[in-house]
């Protein structure tokens, strides 16, 4: 850290002027954010109806040549939601999702919400195992499936428990010009929607801030997916927190979305966002440094939603004609590293960084209100930033058993009060919810969440990220489980033990993922087959990209694996004495890492 990064009353003092334009919209924000009554009728369905009112031929979404007005979107929604209805889905019911980002998507979790229905986002990349899992932990009454997934979804289909007879199918296509032809066995949900009513229903003002709106699966310790509950309560805290009082976007704003939809940055924050001020939203189905600057120029976007790899990435590419002058002023997201923040900012003309900090499962967010660098911003929750024991992994407390803050400057973990006006919604498993409750923090009888996230206190109530703890790491925006790594790799005919790990590569954000293996006696590693193995079983971006062969694996008295010297170590040759393998971009097969290799990979000169 850099004490320039240190909040001083004079910086701060000097913020203010800047922000003058925008207290209206901060102060209806803080209105959001500190509603107490859960009982309260506001929901995602209310915030569309209402930008659908003031806004009805402003353009709601853009993709490729499709334009949506706001009245259109929220009438396709009503269609839609009439048909969901007609087939028995009912405030409280559980809906599996299962589509890529576009228009179809948001318009269906936008009639799912004004139901009162609860959306399922599954992630798009799941398979297998992991994929029957998700569907399982939520007991969806109703699948709607994407043509372009469907082929993953059947695969999985006789693993799933309960009936899976009520099958939407949405043709890969715009459907509102063609709904195609389903397959046998599926009903056609965008046929079903049409000729049904396009007003508002009254169902829309029975859904309380209490109720659930979405499923967002993070990663687990038992190594398979948490459904964690993004309740209407949470989302309209980001309604009024970035949408009013962080980025502000009017009617005339663009923010173009490479994001995964199956993610709160996006289907939340960015969302939320827009809905907010009236904006568009621009959609890709997926991230690409060759067609960002051609889309931002094509949807004349004014802000676009970010993960900090993705800002490594358009920093890493030439220059492009399509960048000079571009249109963009404003970008939301997380994860943008001090090291590259000011050059993002002067390379591209960025005038406001909306950095956020949040967690799918958690009761509290920091948004970058007042343009500071390298901050996640401010926060109106209460909170605390609490002395950390990272060799026995557990918070310190003094004599009288309670909790220390750390000082100006310091880091520690983030812990968030849970309270009336701050509630913790939790997962759908309750031990799961338990587990992340410290009690007696600070006095007898208080609670707080546990975000499981270092942080380090700048001053004025700023914060600024500094690392995750525990057995999950992040690579390529994606939070990754250790213990389901090692369950797959377990599963390999001659491995005895696999110990995963995040390492971090110079030049990259992140950790991508490294695995220790125990082989069994005689038996000798195949490459190509076991990166056949994970690629079949894993998403891309959990495969471990080092290996490493060792002798003896060390555990602790409860059998847990021993990760502190393995990491510190990493995949120097000059540090392991043993076997290591890395798997180079691009490649199907794990080679044999030496020295020199480990060189190159050190300077940067292979990107991964």
């Amino acid at each position: 850290m850099s004490h320039a990064d240190l909040i001083t009353p004079s910086r701060f003092i000097a913020r203010l002027p800047s922000t003058l334009g925008r207290v209206p919209r901060m102060l209806r924000g803080l209105y959001y954010t500190g509603i107490r009554n859960r009982e309260k009728v506001l929901s995602l369905g209310w915030a569309l109806e209402r930008a659908a009112r003031l806004y009805p031929d402003s353009p709601a979404l853009l993709e490729g040549q499709r334009r949506l007005s706001y009245a259109l979107f929220n009438g396709w929604a009503n269609r839609l939601a009439h048909a969901f209805k007609a087939e028995g889905v009912q405030h409280g019911s559980v809906v599996a999702v299962m589509l890529e980002n576009r228009a179809e998507l948001l318009v269906i979790l936008a009639a799912l919400a004004k139901l009162g229905a609860v959306g399922a986002l599954i992630n798009t990349t799941q398979r297998g195992q992991v994929l029957s899992h998700s569907l399982n932990l939520v007991g969806p009454s109703h699948f709607v499936v994407g043509e372009e997934l469907r082929a993953a979804f059947d695969e999985v289909r006789a693993n799933l428990n309960g009936s899976t007879e009520r099958l939407y199918w949405v043709a890969d296509d715009d459907t509102l010009l063609d709904p195609g032809q389903a397959p046998e066995g599926w009903n056609n949900l965008m046929r079903q929607a049409q000729g049904q009513a396009s007003d508002n229903l009254p169902d829309t003002a029975q859904v309380r801030l209490k109720d659930a709106c979405f499923f967002i699966y993070t990663s687990g310790t038992t190594g398979l997916p948490k459904a964690s509950i993004m309740s209407h309560g949470r989302w309209i805290k980001a309604y009024g927190g970035f949408g009013h009082s962080g980025l502000g976007l009017t009617r005339d704003d663009v923010l173009y979305l490479t994001l995964p939809c199956y993610h709160n940055n996006a289907v939340t924050v960015c969302w939320s966002a827009v809905l907010a001020g009236g904006a568009a939203i621009a959609l890709r189905r997926k991230f690409s440094t060759k067609a960002f600057w051609k889309d931002v120029q094509h949807y004349r976007a004014t802000c676009f939603g970010y993960i900090g790899e993705l800002c490594r990435y358009l920093l890493n590419q030439p220059v492009c004609e399509e960048e000079r002058g571009n249109s963009l002023k404003y970008m939301i997201g997380n994860g943008l590293r001090p090291s590259i923040w000011g050059e993002f900012k002067e390379r591209f003309g960025i005038e406001r960084i909306t950095e956020f900090y949040a967690a799918s499962e958690g009761n509290i967010g920091f948004t970058n209100v007042f343009n500071f660098d390298n901050t996640v911003g401010f926060s109106p929750a209460t909170y605390a930033i609490v002395r950390y024991d990272l060799e026995n992994d557990r918070p310190l407390r003094d004599a009288k058993g309670f909790m220390e803050k750390v000082g100006k400057g310091e880091s520690g973990l983030l812990i968030s009060e849970i309270s009336d006006k701050w509630p913790f919604d939790g997962y759908t498993d309750p031990a799961k919810t338990q587990a992340v409750i410290f009690r007696d923090v600070f006095k007898k009888g208080d609670a707080w969440f546990n975000t499981g996230d270092l942080m380090r206190d700048l001053g004025f109530k700023h914060t600024q990220f500094v690392d995750r703890l525990g057995d999950t790491f992040r690579w390529k925006g994606e939070n990754v489980s250790t213990t389901e790594v090692e369950n797959v790799l377990g599963a390999v005919h001659g491995v005895e033990d696999a110990v995963v790990y995040g390492v971090e590569i110079p030049g990259t954000d992140g950790r991508c993922g490294m695995a220790a293996l125990r082989l069994a006696p005689g038996e000798a590693l195949d490459g190509a087959l076991l990166a056949e193995h994970l690629d079949r079983e894993l998403p891309a971006y959990a495969v471990p990209l080092f290996l490493r062969l060792l002798q003896q694996v060390e555990t602790t008295g409860t059998f847990k694996y021993k990760k502190a010297d393995l990491k510190t170590a990493a995949f120097d040759p000059q540090q392991v004495g043993e076997a290591l393998f890395v798997r180079l971009p691009g490649e199907a097969d794990y080679r044999p890492l030496d020295s020199a290799l480990f060189e190159s990979i050190r300077r940067g000169e292979l990107r991964f």
